[in-house]
Parts: structure tokens; C-alpha cells; sequence
């Protein structure tokens, strides 16, 4: 009898432990929970520090008032960089611009004038009359018929071209994917980039 009584006992005891372990566990997390967001910084805090801007370097050409090298941050439009160039000039074709389009690093933002703009309308300018294609207006139809470019390569150019601005120099190509060096020497006396 005194055997189970002791046995009893031990049981009892486990159980009471086990009780107030069970009730203060949750108090005890509660307090560390609440000690580790007092060390965290504040949303605001937290919201400044994600969304640190990048330093990215674009160039602008074409009809600005000032063309070079600038540097502004990844959170910048392209309206903030021509402002930063000066504005348009008059003859600039404000429509052929996309000013909301957000700026990347080593990007080039070309600005066409209105001239361009006409010729394209006039459609009669993509094609020289000494047969070059000029390669910054050229519809997909025309820089297929280009030496080795097919309908892929073409659709390359022009999205390429969409994204950075009129080619510079037949050199630009090689940004293009899927144009290489032996590409370029068969375009280079077909092409004319201004």
C-alpha cells in the first residue's frame, strides 16, 4: 500500500510539473516572440532599406538639348533622364518616345526628330536608293531580306532596337542575339546606320 501511494506521488507530481510547464511555455515564448520584434527595426526602417536605388549610367542621343553620359538611379524614368539631357529640342518627335519606360544601366536613349519620324510615315525610308536598309527603321520584312538574317534574327533586331535606341554604328549588331562576327561582315556593305 505504501508502495503505491509512493507511486502515486511520483505521478502526481509529474502531472503537476507538466501543468505548470505547460502553462508557463506559452508565456515564455510570448516573451521571446515579443523581445525579437523589439530588436527588429520598424517597417519603415525596413521598407528604406529594400528599396535603396541602384547608381546606373545611360546615354542619351538624338534630339536633346545636352547628348552624353548620365548617371541617375534604377528607379528613374526615361522623362527624368531627358530632363537631365536638357529636354527635346523643337524638332524632336515627342511620340516616338516612350518617357514612362523605367531607365536600365548602360541603356541608350535615342530621341528621333520629327524628320525621322515623317520618313517613316512617307515609308519610303527604310530602303536607300543605293539599296542599303536603314537598319534603325526597317520593318521585319525588310532586315530579312538581309544576308543571313532570317525571321528570328530580324525580330532580334528590332526588339533589340525597341529596348536601346537606334543602332550608332554596324557594330552595335553584335549586341543583337544570334548575330556574330561572320553576320556582321555580310550586313555591313548592306545596312546604312546613321
Amino acid at each position: 500500500m505504501i508502495h503505491l501511494v509512493k507511486q502515486y506521488s511520483v505521478y502526481f507530481i509529474l502531472g503537476i510539473a507538466l501543468i505548470i510547464l505547460f502553462l508557463l511555455l506559452p508565456e515564455k515564448e510570448k516573451d521571446m516572440h515579443i523581445a525579437s520584434m523589439e530588436e527588429l527595426e520598424s517597417p519603415e526602417e525596413l521598407e528604406t532599406q529594400s528599396v535603396v536605388p541602384e547608381e546606373i549610367v545611360v546615354d542619351v542621343k538624338g534630339a536633346v538639348q545636352s547628348p552624353g553620359i548620365y548617371i541617375t538611379d534604377s528607379n528613374a524614368r526615361i522623362h527624368d533622364v531627358i530632363e537631365m539631357a536638357g529636354g527635346l529640342t523643337e524638332d524632336a518627335d515627342a511620340n516616338q518616345v516612350n518617357f514612362a519606360q523605367r531607365v536600365q544601366d548602360e541603356m541608350v536613349i535615342f530621341v528621333p526628330t520629327k524628320d525621322a519620324a515623317v520618313e517613316i510615315a512617307a515609308g519610303n525610308s527604310f530602303t536607300q536608293a543605293d539599296g542599303k536598309i536603314k537598319i534603325n527603321y526597317a520593318t521585319k520584312e525588310e532586315i530579312e531580306t538581309l544576308p543571313g538574317i532570317g525571321p528570328a534574327k530580324a525580330e532580334a533586331i528590332i526588339q533589340y532596337r525597341e529596348e536601346n535606341g537606334f543602332f550608332q554604328s554596324p557594330e552595335d549588331l553584335l549586341n543583337v542575339s544570334g548575330i556574330g562576327e561572320k553576320t556582321l561582315e555580310k550586313l555591313k556593305d548592306e545596312i546604312q546606320v546613321p
